[in-house]
């Protein structure tokens, strides 16, 4: 499965829906806003009452239609936090072949300078500086290909980040790059990130990477079946096994795992039904454990031994 994420026009198009700022969230708790952290994620999708509903059910968010006269929008909400969205892609987005897809924003303090600075190391704006619903937000791409949004001053609130592994949050971002061993350093320029230590013997095909003072994050280089470098964001589940049930219940479809790790930890790289793709982290629990052995997109076999919270490990031995 592939998925084309990079075309400037279809994000373009795709982003043409959001109108200038207008209220959706509440006042009272908004998006965490901490410079060069990830602090938004959006689903862009083709069926956002169905997105909305699996991922209720697999991730255990609440989902509230917050749409204006202006904007069809759904807000995802984890332990009464706003922490993304849901919208359709347009029909002209369609029509030049969009297909949905996971964008996660990294907040900063000046937009404007931050996408000068992108384009002087290499990166390239697929959507220049625009006010929307959600705060002032861009859409750029790493010199690599690989997109990611930025987004200064969230209108409606502010938070700050939750701890790392708290259910319903975010918990991990994964760079698929085409060349791992360059790329940091643009991240770090940008946005001052920091290689992170393994706690144990650390791998040579993943970096960790610490943001705002945690590690949240690994850079890997991508193999040749995936077609486009990207980033995958790992959402934290209180029960693996019945998270995992319910993506397939549901309509998606487990891509590779659930994988254990040495600390307990779970791991499982999904599909939604409509063909974007997320990851997924957390405990057993008390439901069974079905591992799945496709490889439908040829993830690596060493894709077990990614970080979890900070570790380097590999899989745990099969008795």
């Amino acid at each position: 499965m592939t998925q084309r994420i990079n075309d400037p026009r279809l994000v373009r198009v795709q982003l043409s829906a959001m109108p200038q700022a207008s209220g959706i969230l509440d006042g009272e708790i908004g998006v965490a806003d901490q410079s060069g952290c990830f602090a938004w994620y959006e689903l862009l999708t083709t069926d956002v009452a169905a997105a909305g509903a699996f991922y209720r059910k697999a991730v255990g968010w609440a989902v509230k239609d917050e749409s204006t006269a202006e904007l069809p929008y759904t807000v995802l909400r984890s332990s009464g936090a706003p922490l993304g969205g849901l919208m359709d892609i347009p029909e002209e987005g369609r029509n030049l072949g969009a297909t949905p897809r996971w964008m996660g924003y990294v907040a900063v303090d000046d937009l404007d300078a931050t996408a000068a600075q992108i384009k002087r190391l290499g990166g390239t704006i697929l959507v220049p500086p625009t006010a929307t619903n959600i705060g002032r937000i861009a859409v750029v791409a790493d010199p690599q290909g690989a997109t990611f949004g930025l987004i200064k001053g969230p209108t409606y609130g502010r938070r700050k980040p939750g701890r790392l592994d708290e259910p319903g949050r975010v918990g991990w971002h994964e760079l698929l790059a085409a060349d791992r061993t360059v790329i940091f350093d643009f991240y770090r320029e940008l946005f001052d990130w920091q290689k992170a230590d393994a706690q144990s013997e650390p791998a040579a095909w993943y970096q960790l990477f610490s943001a705002g003072g945690q590690t949240v994050g690994g850079i890997l280089t991508k193999l040749p079946s995936v077609e486009q470098p990207s980033w995958l964001h790992y959402f934290n589940v209180d029960d693996i096994g019945a998270a995992t049930k319910h993506v397939v219940a549901g309509g998606g479809r487990i891509l590779q795992g659930p994988i254990e790790l040495p600390d307990g930890c779970w791991i499982a790289r999904c599909v939604d039904p409509q063909g974007a793709l997320f990851a997924l982290q957390g405990a057993r629990g008390s439901t069974s454990i079905e591992p799945s052995s496709a490889s439908e997109i040829g993830w690596s076999a060493k894709w077990g031994g990614i970080a979890s919270q900070g570790r380097i490990m590999l899989p745990k031995p099969k008795r």
